[in-house]
């Protein structure tokens, strides 16, 4: 089932369902951890059945931190979002009338007989969500609704034609700089009335015909009032009265003055002008009596929130409509009007203490916090005690986010463009932030992405959000997150089928002890990933010098080729801005590939000892749900063309495409290869409901009558790899590909699987193991960002021995990486730090991980050295 889901949602019902007589606060055992056996209530779960789950049993203690972890498909996510969450949001949904529901998600009831003591839940997850291409840091926390209240409030507006700042002017002021205007010029009068606001407006344009007057602006349009359209009630709409068309001459004086007046006394202050001077095109200006610029008698609207929101034509730049870019796909570049900012002049031209909104948004988190401390003192008397409420906020959620680990982050930073494990860590501290307590968070591995120097901070603010009154269920593989939960659970033994099952449940230490539980083992020392023997010695090198980009301070980075090079540092510290948004394009660039400009560099050398570039990244490998890793990997290419050669197709006369259903000659007619239909539901939410006709298995009846060795194609679909590559095992093209699948530990999912469902690490390793099937050259570069991603210790050893297969046959592997049992096991390591946004962008160290585990006042080396000694070298 699609996850997709955020932690906006109503606070004031959630915080009436969240209300409960408090519990007894129990005692701790240590700062962090408490006796979980003493807590007086549990969240009891009672034969869970979802996805692969064996019929679960088990009571997660509330108010406390409990750890869900185990293999890679071994049933976390199924137990903590598909069912735990799910049926949260379910109830929450359920509470609510039929109007309300239906605008909120359908959630279907979890395969589960029962959960009681069940407290609202919320959700953290990695999932973009609503986070589009105008969401940012500032809107995501809340802090940019701030921002604008206080520029609108304290700001001072500045010309923006001549950077005077701006005064009131008076109906004098603005009738003789019509009359300065050119003979001949042809101005239309209007007073706006209405504003961007909904509804019909009627009143509005019966006040304009009892003034007397016969026209109007509607939208943008002229009209007689008796030609106006009637206006559509949800829409937003503005509307001026035509006060009068005339042309400057002598002697329009008298008549100049009465229309003005009309026109401000209408317009409550605000008149604006269509103004067409002699030879040149006609252009609109605005006029009010409060504010004005005194030098060139420019006017300036009333400054509003709405003013510096990106997201309305009130405040957003013309050029990009509030994009900060313009362009698409591989084109898209900065907008030049707005340089970024997304904002139209007007807004820009706005300052407090000589900084405009834009400027303190590209600032990092930590500059942003500096500046509010010292914000009261730029502004008047009055205006510090309205700007003093504001900047408490602001900075509460400013520290708040520091206390995460997103230091280097600044707050205009696209929320789309942040990892997974970015975004969760934005969206924890805006949690911490709200204050809601009796509530269940859901959390799906906040480590990811994040240093192991970052984690201490990390686990206060989850401890945070716990000692409010919350219960905190994670799903995480990070060891230094377990060994501080309070209760901690194994799920297992394997993945898929061989999983779902609770295998060890106890204190972090009791689990570690249990024999039981492979997770265990590794928390116990008993078993680690191995860490090689001997190191391969660098032969060739690919040099990139000089490099600027981002935070990076004239960096010259050289990479040793035919082997596995890991890229460490603190978060923020330059890793991506260093290989992704630098290395890679140029390098693409020299093997005449298609990629962005890179960042700012001098030389790259080397590159000629490359003939293969191939970027493994986390994006999703289809962003419809037609999209499954049957297709990606080709698989689903060579299974049509196995069904196609059967006898009973050829008896038919299908071909290959008649075993897709995305043609219409095999897809369900009615579901349209979907597997699903919508029914409407009106006041209640669409219903999806398995296909009736297909039965969910997207293909039409005759096409299903095809089989090999007794199974459909709906029926391969529905098997996981592990299952199909048994299936398929006299057949050794497909064999070969899902070989390769279940070596990178995807065994477990199946090769239907939408797309859409798939984490960013299983997109990753699905790329990886379609990569690995393909015949290598020997001279291939392979980037990998983060590929630890969701991985068990035992599927971290497991992914170790497939980089290790592939710099065996001569290729080179540049891993962008936080997990130190990788690291350990690299070749060479180059390390940037020492801290993240612009403190950081140098590299500290380079060399074999025992060389950067020697290297003093670097966060990785210690880590490194402890990871190192404790690791069994075979």
């Amino acid at each position: 089932m699609e996850r997709s889901w955020d932690v906006n949602i109503p606070r004031l019902l959630l915080f009436l369902r969240s209300y409960h007589p408090a519990s007894k606060t129990p005692t701790l055992k240590t700062p962090y951890q408490q006796d979980y056996a003493a807590l007086s209530a549990a969240i009891e779960i009672r034969g869970a059945r979802v996805h692969n789950l064996q019929s679960v049993d088990i009571d997660i203690p509330r108010d406390a931190v409990t750890v869900i972890t185990g293999v890679s498909g071994s049933g976390k996510s199924s137990l903590a979002f598909d069912t735990l969450y799910a049926e949260g949001q379910r109830q929450y949904i359920d509470s609510l009338s039929a109007y309300a529901r239906q605008f909120l998600d359908q959630i279907p009831r979890p395969d589960v007989d029962s959960i009681d003591g069940l407290a609202p839940t919320l959700a953290i997850d990695q999932k973009a969500g609503n986070s589009g291409a105008r969401s940012t840091v500032a809107t995501v926390t809340e802090i940019y609704d701030y921002l604008r209240l206080l520029f609108a409030r304290v700001g001072t507006p500045h010309c923006s034609n001549c950077g005077s700042a701006i005064a009131q002017q008076s109906a004098d002021n603005i009738r003789e700089t019509l009359l300065a205007m050119p003979e001949k010029t042809k101005l239309v009068l209007m007073a706006p009335m209405v504003r961007g606001r909904r509804g019909e407006h009627r009143e509005v344009l019966e006040t304009i015909q009892k003034s007397g007057l016969v026209r109007a602006r509607v939208d943008g349009e002229m009209y007689l009032l008796e030609d106006i359209p009637p206006l559509a009630v949800r829409k937003n709409h503005s509307i001026e009265a035509v006060i009068d068309r005339l042309v400057i001459r002598e002697g329009i004086e008298s008549r100049l003055h009465d229309s003005v007046d009309l026109a401000l006394r209408l317009g409550e202050g605000l008149m604006s002008a269509l103004v067409q001077k002699p030879g040149t095109d006609e252009t609109e200006t605005i006029f009010s009596t409060s504010m004005a610029c005194v030098e060139c008698g420019a006017s300036f609207e009333e400054l509003e929130p709405r003013t510096f929101s990106f997201n309305s034509p009130y405040g957003a730049c013309p050029t990009c409509d509030g994009l900060g870019t313009m362009g698409e796909g591989e084109n898209t570049d900065m907008c030049q009007s707005c340089e970024g900012s997304r904002l139209r002049p007007e807004a820009r031209r706005v300052t407090i203490g000589g900084l405009s909104i834009d400027r303190l948004t590209a600032m990092s988190l930590c500059d942003a916090k500096d500046w509010m401390d010292q914000v009261v003192q730029h502004t008047s008397a009055l205006h510090a005690k309205v700007a003093d409420p504001i900047v408490r906020e602001v900075t509460r959620r400013l520290e708040f986010l520091m206390r995460v680990g997103v230091t280097y982050l600044t707050l205009d930073r696209a929320a789309d463009s942040l990892s997974g494990g970015e975004l969760q860590r934005v969206r924890l501290a805006t949690s911490i932030g709200s204050g809601l307590v009796g509530v269940c968070y859901v959390l799906d591995e906040p480590s990811i992405g994040l240093h192991p120097a970052d984690h201490n901070r990390l686990i206060d603010c989850i401890r945070q959000l716990q000692t409010q009154g919350n219960t905190v269920v994670i799903v995480e593989h990070d060891e230094a997150t377990m060994r501080h939960a309070d209760f901690l659970v194994d799920i297992g033994p394997g993945a898929g089928k061989h999983g779902g099952k609770i295998i060890s449940q106890g204190t972090p230490d009791e689990v570690a002890s249990d024999p039981n539980s492979l997770t265990g083992a590794y928390l116990l020392g008993t078993r680690s990933v191995p860490i090689p023997k001997t190191r391969r010695e660098p032969k060739d090198w690919l040099t990139i010098t000089d490099v600027t980009t981002h935070n990076l301070k004239k960096v010259t980075a050289e990479f040793p080729l035919g082997m596995l090079v890991g890229i460490s540092g603190v978060s923020g510290s330059g890793k991506s801005s260093l290989v992704n948004d630098t290395l890679y394009p140029a390098l693409a660039k020299k093997l005449g590939l298609v990629s962005v400009k890179p960042g700012p560099f001098k030389s790259l050398r080397g590159a000629t000892k490359i003939d293969k570039l191939i970027p493994i990244d986390q994006a999703p490998i289809g962003r419809s749900p037609r999209s499954c890793p049957a297709t990606y990997a080709g698989v689903l290419d060579e299974v049509r063309k196995v069904f196609a050669k059967t006898r009973e197709a050829k008896t038919r006369g299908f071909s290959t495409s008649r075993f897709s259903f995305n043609s219409k000659e095999g897809q369900c007619e009615l579901c349209k290869g979907h597997g699903v239909e919508r029914i409407s539901m009106n006041f209640l939410s669409d219903l999806f409901v398995t296909c009736t006709r297909c039965g969910g298995k997207r293909f039409n009846r005759q096409t299903l009558q095809v089989r090999f060795k007794g199974a459909s194609v709906a029926d391969v679909l529905e098997m996981s790899i592990d299952g199909a590559a048994e299936f398929f095992e006299n057949v050794p093209k497909i064999h070969r590909q899902l070989v390769s699948l279940q070596d990178v530990g995807l065994g477990y999912v199946h090769l239907g699987q939408a797309s859409t469902t798939l984490s960013g690490g299983e997109a990753q390793r699905i790329k990886l193991g379609t990569e690995l099937a393909r015949v290598s050259t020997g001279k291939t570069l392979y980037l990998l960002d983060e590929p630890t991603t969701g991985l068990h210790f035992s599927d971290v050893e497991r992914l170790v021995g497939v980089l290790q297969r592939l710099v065996d046959a001569g290729n080179t592997v540049l891993v962008i990486e936080h997990n130190f049992d990788l690291l350990a096991a690299c070749d060479w390591i180059v390390d940037l730090g020492p801290e993240g946004g612009d403190g950081g962008g140098e590299i500290l160290a380079a060399g074999t991980p025992e060389t950067v585990a020697k290297t003093k006042n670097n966060a990785t080396g210690k880590y490194l050295a402890q990871t190192l000694k404790a690791g069994n070298r075979k």
